[in-house]
């Protein structure tokens, strides 16, 4: 099973930009297709981006041209670069790794955007 730990959220302005961070551990991180989530408040927990053990990539329509998702392998981690920031970009943002039927979420990061 595989551990993850999201870093990186915090208060942003809108147009900002900043990049979240996930490390994995306990597992072969390489195999998974990892995610980036996110819940606003109120709402359900919804797909930003994908990425596959590829490198193949996979948007929501919110984010597209905003958000660049990446994978290092060799660090075990994976990133979410996110620019053009908007308040309604305000969310929890949770890190998942997909094994088949299985997903395995950290405990999130919460993101502000606001002036």
């Amino acid at each position: 099973q595989v551990q993850l730990v999201e870093s990186g959220g915090g208060l942003v302005q809108p147009g900002g930009s900043l990049r979240l961070s996930c490390a994995a551990s306990g597992s072969v991180f390489s195999v998974y297709t990892m995610g980036w989530y996110r819940q606003a408040p109120g709402k359900q927990r919804r797909l930003v981006a994908t990425i596959t053990s590829a490198g193949n990539t996979n948007y929501a329509d919110s984010v597209k041209g905003r958000a660049t998702i990446s994978r290092d392998n060799a660090k075990n981690t994976v990133y979410l670069q996110m620019s053009s920031l908007k308040p309604e970009d305000t969310a929890v943002y949770y890190c998942g790794a997909l094994q088949g039927p299985s997903v395995y979420w950290g405990q999130g990061t919460q993101v502000t955007v606001s002036s």
